[in-house]
């Protein structure tokens, strides 16, 4: 369920036939141009998406006799239509005001012309009804990646991104994060709107990043493109010091690259964080240390073997 009001001010829409409705039912993010429907043609008819009419729709309307107009909108308002968005500045011509008031259906106006508004209102829809979870970590963007950070309270999460946006990166979420699943392969990630850019650091309390660092320490939304787990060094652990395997963790079913960061005394975390960040920016244009130091040896191997 989508609030009208956020329905109507996130998408610049004007209200001009109001109804008692205080919610949209609105289930996917997908809209609908009526136009075969305005021709009599029901019988695959995506009434439960928001109904889009645009010059088109509107021409053929006006185009029909007083009576065959009424009966096809008597048709289309019959069907439980969540709302009707009339583009490009139109204004609804009288009957369907009128119908649209019977069936208690609002009608919103834009000015925008119909190809801009269903960009804007699918991605709209699509963030609003994407499917949402809460973690406890921290969200930062270090070199353009998004980085979740993840371990056990106390294990020094907020310490690290404390450290990371004085060396300059972006705090988005401290402690909570909200995510959602935007797309099949991406997540995006933000802070509860009552904590958003505070941070708690033990023997301190909470502190303001936005006022301490600057507009610029921080950001309302990031998407999730890699998580490192910290956790307190375990001595006899076999950790990963190649890094020919990539690991892997799940949110909401999206696949995220992972990596298991032992913390331990003296170590700078922030510095291992950013270099972190900036080998999966080069992971993802094709190029692994790991795997090129691999090619290395195995070419060395073949010439001593050959030799």
């Amino acid at each position: 369920m989508i609030a009208v009001n956020d329905f109507v001010k996130s998408l610049s829409l004007k209200v001009l036939c109001p109804s008692t409705r205080e919610s949209i039912n609105i289930k996917s993010a997908e809209l609908n141009r009526p136009g075969i429907q305005f021709t009599g043609y029901f019988e695959y008819f995506a009434y439960e998406r928001p109904q889009v009419i645009g010059k088109v729709e509107m021409a053929y309307l006006e185009s029909l006799d007083d009576k065959a107009r009424y009966d096809q909108l008597k048709e289309f308002f019959s069907y439980p239509i969540p709302c009707v968005i009339v583009c490009r500045g139109m204004e609804p011509i009288p009957e369907m005001m009128a119908l649209a008031q019977e069936h208690n259906v609002p009608i919103y106006g834009t000015e925008w012309v119909t190809t801009r508004f269903f960009v804007n209102a699918i991605n709209y829809l699509g963030n609003a009804l994407a499917p949402h979870s809460t973690v406890h970590g921290v969200l930062l963007d270090v070199y353009g990646i998004g980085v979740l950070l993840t371990g056990e309270s106390g294990v020094g999460k907020s310490e690290a991104a404390l450290e990371l946006v004085k060396r300059g990166h972006q705090l988005v979420a401290d402690d909570v994060v909200d995510i959602k699943k935007i797309s099949e392969n991406r997540l995006i990630g933000e802070s509860p709107e009552t904590i958003r850019h505070f941070m708690e650091i033990r023997g301190i309390g909470i502190i303001d990043i936005r006022q301490m660092y600057g507009i610029g320490a921080v950001l309302m939304t990031k998407s999730i493109d890699m998580a490192i787990h910290l956790e307190l060094w375990q001595e006899g652990k076999a950790y990963d010091r190649l890094g020919l395997k990539d690991n892997y963790t799940t949110i909401m079913g999206v696949k995220i690259p992972q990596i298991v960061l032992p913390v331990r005394p003296g170590r700078n975390l922030a510095v291992v964080i950013e270099v972190a960040a900036r080998n999966m920016g080069l992971k993802r244009l094709g190029y692994s240390a790991a795997s090129e130091l691999d090619r290395r040896l195995k070419e060395m191997a073949a010439q001593s073997d050959r030799a």
